[in-house]
């Protein structure tokens, strides 16, 4: 691998400084990831109580998790729009706002339209207008280009302690209040993001004549991504992403019990990956900073192939469980930090929110098919066998595609050709 920091743009950034206040940035834009991450991340545990109360088949239940996903994706890009144009707090604030209204009619559900327009549609726009790639793109513009990467790495690793914390925090509260009080105890907690958001107020700043980079619309903005052929192949790519990731959340822990082993190592799982990620995350910010992204994202991937491989290889026992959880979760969203590294090398951070946003609509349509899937084709079949494997042969996918993307900026930033 070679070392990626050289190719940075040094002269895409309206900050060429590190903004004064950015202790604070990270502080509070690394707790809105966490809150924003945190619930979204436990609801495949509200998969059995909730159908179970409802009398409703897995696939109801999937399928509104499903539209979540798909809207969060839709909306990330209109949500990036928006918080360059009105700025990142105001953006961060309603987010919070629909999130909380989400999870509060998610609770009163009692037919499956109402789930899907609770928990698929609000809470997917809440997340989205609340999501950790707002805040991404908040440290893109706070930090100098060199530390990018690096702090890339934080907001995700915060995210990831987000899955970690809520994941046997709303397995105790469904032990404890059930699952309907559960939802809103989630729900007031996601009230504490628009406090935060303050400390992310502003936009990114407007074009500075004379700095040697021609200024630029954001329909240019998105016409020029479109036009770059490592762009597209990184969309491609994160479609894997959001596949793996959806699929094993909400359906890792009914196909635990499924399997003979007590329910309780489900939550245990999807903690233990949210830990391991944060880890992951952290490294994979500092790996990204000094060796190759594409070539980092091409091996993450491979990875995530063979420890599926495995996982389904080796008799179902706690420890099999732990391993998998445990592999995975260091590979998790791993994925992030490089893929909105990339965007920023590519095309400088003024847009990177907007631009970014297109990236994840790909990794969210993944999720949509991982979520969906595997709801339908285990009420189809009885099992989850098949979806494992798409899995694994996804993995190789994006494995390859990642591979021949250069990591340099377009022709406007760089003068090189663009790709």
């Amino acid at each position: 691998m070679t070392s990626s920091a050289t190719r940075a743009p040094t002269s895409g950034s309206p900050l060429p400084k590190a903004s004064p206040n950015l202790p604070l940035i990270i502080v509070c834009g690394c707790l809105i990831a966490l809150l924003s991450f945190g619930p979204r991340s436990a609801l495949g545990l509200f998969l059995s109580p909730m159908t179970e109360a409802r009398d409703w088949s897995r696939e109801i239940f999937a399928l509104a998790l499903a539209i979540q996903n798909l809207v969060w994706g839709a909306a990330q890009p209109i949500a990036g729009m928006v918080s360059d144009r009105f700025g990142t707090a105001r953006t961060l604030a309603f987010g919070g706002i629909v999130y909380t209204l989400g999870l509060l009619l998610m609770a009163q559900a009692e037919s499956p339209l109402l789930l899907h327009v609770a928990g698929g549609v609000m809470i997917g726009l809440g997340v989205a207008f609340s999501s950790f790639s707002l805040v991404l793109a908040a440290f893109g513009r706070a930090v100098t280009p060199e530390r990018r990467s690096l702090a890339f790495g934080i907001g995700t690793a915060a995210g990831s302690f987000g899955q970690f914390l809520f994941a046997p925090l709303s397995q105790g509260l469904i032990d404890g209040l059930g699952w309907h009080d559960t939802l809103y105890v989630l729900a007031g907690l996601m009230l504490l993001i628009p406090f935060l958001a303050v400390a992310l107020k502003g936009k990114p700043a407007a074009y500075v004549p004379g700095s040697g980079i021609a200024d630029q619309k954001l329909t240019e903005a998105i016409s020029e991504a479109f036009r770059t052929r490592g762009f597209l192949l990184l969309t491609f790519g994160f479609f894997v992403c959001g596949f793996h990731v959806a699929f094993i959340t909400v359906h890792l822990p009914p196909y635990i019990a499924d399997l003979g082993l007590d329910p309780k190592w489900g939550a245990i799982a999807i903690a233990l990956i949210g830990l391991c990620n944060v880890f992951g995350a952290l490294a994979s910010g500092y790996i990204g900073g000094r060796w190759s992204k594409p070539y980092f994202l091409s091996l993450i991937y491979l990875g995530r192939a063979i420890a599926i491989t495995l996982f389904l290889m080796a008799p179902a026992t706690p420890l099999s469980v732990l391993i998998f959880a445990g592999t995975m979760g260091f590979l998790w969203l791993s994925t992030v930090p490089p893929t909105s590294g990339l965007v920023a090398v590519m095309f400088g951070p003024r847009y990177l929110a907007t631009l970014f946003g297109f990236v994840f609509f790909s990794h969210q349509i993944g999720s949509f098919l991982g979520v969906w899937l595997g709801g339908r084709l285990y009420d189809q079949t009885g099992s989850y066998d098949v979806i494992w494997y798409l899995g694994i042969a996804l993995g190789l996918f994006a494995a390859i595609v990642h591979w021949p993307i250069k990591e340099e900026p377009v022709a406007r930033l760089a003068g090189t050709p663009a790709e």
